[in-house]
This record gives C-alpha cells, sequence and structure tokens, in this order.
C-alpha cells in the first residue's frame, strides 16, 4: 500500500490530503479563501498567498490526524507545481519541498490540470478517455492516451469558462464565486434568451467564452438604459444553458472523432448541475459511459493531486529540489525540460 501526501495551494484553496494506492481518499481538507475574495469580487494574489502560508501547515497537520497516520509511514510528498498563481504556488512547493527533505521522502511535482483529470481515478475509471476540464482559469478537452499521457484536442481561446461566469455573475450582481450562483439562479428562471454561439469555421474544437459574456454584460446595460427591468434568473439560465451546450457539443464531437467511447468531466465548473446533467443525459443517448468526480473533487483539493501522483510514484518519476513553480505550463508539457 502506497500513502501519499499531497499538497495543492494553486489558487485560493489550501488543501492537504492523504491518498493511498492512487484511489482510497483517507483524508482531504480544504481551507477555502472564498468568503474573503468575494468582496473584491474575485481572487486577490497577494491576499491569497498570505493565508495559504498562515494555514497550509494547520491543514497538512490535520490531513495526517484524519488519515491517523503520521509522515514516518508516508511514501511520498506530493505537490501543485503548475500552473496558477505563482505566489500561491511557491508557498505550496516550498512547504512540499521542506517536508520532503527533511522527513528522507521522494517529491512528486504534479501539473494542476491533470489533477483535476485524476479525480476522475477515485472513481475507478481508467484511461483512455476524453476529458472536459472546465475551471475559473482552464477549459480543455484533453484525450487521456494512458496514465501520464495527454494529448490536447481543444482549449479556450480567450476566456474560459469558469471565467466567464465569475464575470457575468458579477454583472449581475449575484457575487463571487459566479458559477455556483448562476447555477442556483438558473434554476428559477427559463432560458429563453438567445446567445449567439461562437463558430470556428477551420473545424477547430476550441471554445471561445469572451463573446457570450460581453452579449449578456451588453444585453444588462442595455435594459438598465431602458429603465427595464432585468430578470436575473432568466438570464443566468439562457448564459448558462448557452455555455453547456457549447461545452457539450465540443466535448462528445471529440470524442467522436477519437473513437473513444468514454467521457469524463473534471474542474470547477464539472459541479455545475445542468453540464452533469447534459453530459449524463447525451453519454447515455451515445451509448457512452460517463464519469465525474464528485463534487468535492471537482473544485481545487489535494486528493486528486495525490491520485494523480501514485502513477508517478510506481514509476519514480520524483522531481527534484531544484522544482520551481510555473504560471503557465500546458498539460502536455516534456517532463524532460522541466
Amino acid at each position: 500500500m502506497i500513502k501519499i501526501l499531497a499538497i495543492e495551494s494553486s489558487c485560493d484553496e489550501t488543501a492537504a490530503a492523504v491518498v493511498q494506492d492512487g484511489t482510497q481518499v483517507l483524508s482531504n481538507i480544504i481551507f477555502s479563501q472564498a468568503d474573503l475574495h468575494s468582496k473584491y469580487g474575485g481572487v486577490v494574489p497577494e491576499v491569497a498567498s498570505r493565508l495559504h502560508i498562515e494555514c497550509i501547515d494547520t491543514v497538512v497537520q490535520e490531513a495526517l490526524q484524519e488519515a491517523n497516520t503520521d509522515l514516518e509511514a508516508i511514501d511520498a510528498v506530493a505537490v501543485t507545481f503548475a500552473p496558477g498563481l505563482i505566489g500561491s504556488l511557491l508557498v505550496g512547493l516550498s512547504y512540499a519541498k521542506a517536508l520532503a527533505f527533511g522527513a528522507g521522502k521522494p517529491l512528486i511535482g504534479v501539473h494542476h490540470i491533470e489533477g483535476h483529470i485524476c479525480a476522475n481515478y477515485l472513481n475507478g475509471m481508467k484511461p483512455p478517455f476524453v476529458c472536459l476540464v472546465a475551471s475559473g482559469g482552464h477549459s480543455h478537452i484533453v484525450r487521456v492516451n494512458d496514465y501520464r499521457a495527454y494529448e490536447i484536442l481543444g482549449k479556450t481561446r480567450d476566456d474560459a469558462a469558469g471565467e466567464a461566469f465569475d464575470k457575468v455573475a458579477r454583472v449581475l450582481g449575484l457575487g463571487y464565486p459566479g458559477g455556483p450562483n448562476i447555477d442556483k439562479a438558473a434554476k428559477k428562471g427559463v432560458a429563453d434568451i438567445a446567445f449567439t454561439k461562437p463558430n470556428f469555421h477551420d473545424g477547430s474544437l476550441d471554445f471561445s467564452f469572451s463573446g457570450i459574456k460581453t452579449a449578456v454584460i451588453n444585453y444588462v446595460h442595455n435594459l438598465e438604459q431602458k429603465g427595464l427591468p432585468l430578470q436575473v434568473e432568466n438570464i443566468a439560465a439562457s448564459f448558462q444553458k448557452t455555455v453547456v451546450d457549447i461545452l457539450t457539443e465540443n466535448t462528445f464531437k471529440a470524442a467522436k472523432q477519437s473513437h473513444i467511447q468514454r467521457i469524463a468531466l473534471a474542474g470547477g465548473v464539472a459541479s455545475n448541475s445542468d453540464l452533469r446533467m447534459r453530459f449524463k443525459e447525451k453519454a447515455a443517448a451515445e451509448g457512452m459511459e460517463f464519469y465525474c468526480p464528485e463534487p468535492i473533487f471537482c473544485t481545487d483539493n489535494a486528493a486528486m493531486i495525490g491520485a494523480a501522483a501514485y502513477h508517478y510514484y510506481k514509476c519514480s518519476a520524483f522531481a527534484g529540489m531544484d522544482l520551481n513553480a510555473k504560471a503557465y505550463l500546458p498539460i502536455d508539457y516534456n517532463q524532460e525540460v522541466l
């Protein structure tokens, strides 16, 4: 049995978990800063970094205690090193390095998007499959050919889906974080407003959410200028439906083109109830297998990092103490050049 202590601090969640054999979550502690950042309408990087410093030791100790284990019984220390807010990443990476060095344990660096994808392994899923990774900073369609083997089939050309949710929620007065608030409001509304979807004539599987976001903002401003009431729930439902339509259409098209019958969701936007339902229904209609992590494993968490790290541990793909944080790094990066 391989126990990995995993740490995640790429944005505004300080998280630590102990994962056994890549699938069994012994503990999963998350300290979220969302309430503090909500007053600013989004994450303030400097504030996030300082809060990570203040609570990371406590979060790690709680993870070990909940797992009823200690550092001596841990086989490796894993940590998110890219991509993300550089200050936040450095806090988690520096702590993990010190912990691994002091305890004489191997260090494993994990890509944040890879972590989200590997959250599906906690459900028992295995490659190959096509996965939509949608969050505040990322919107990717990834073909998972094998453990640690990824191919990007499509990605956003501008805003990520989660970023668009946050910005639309702000203009609708729904607050931060936008995704859950729009999802909640949409349940009370009717999707009766047609927002134009982007159309790439090159057959690309890429996304673009900037235009939809701008269309919603212009629609709201137009109503305000005319002194007409805002039907917030209907706008939220219409915007959400448009985004979900695009995410669903492109992902299933990618799976068909790849001749893969297994499809998965990952990332914070994967918690959206409409998206989960649409994927489940379409997969059933198409005769495909559908997987999605529990909502707690869709948000930024350390259990997903532990799930990913297990497959690095099995082939002794350890990082050196010179591993550095990177704000930007594609998931299909060449590990040899780090």
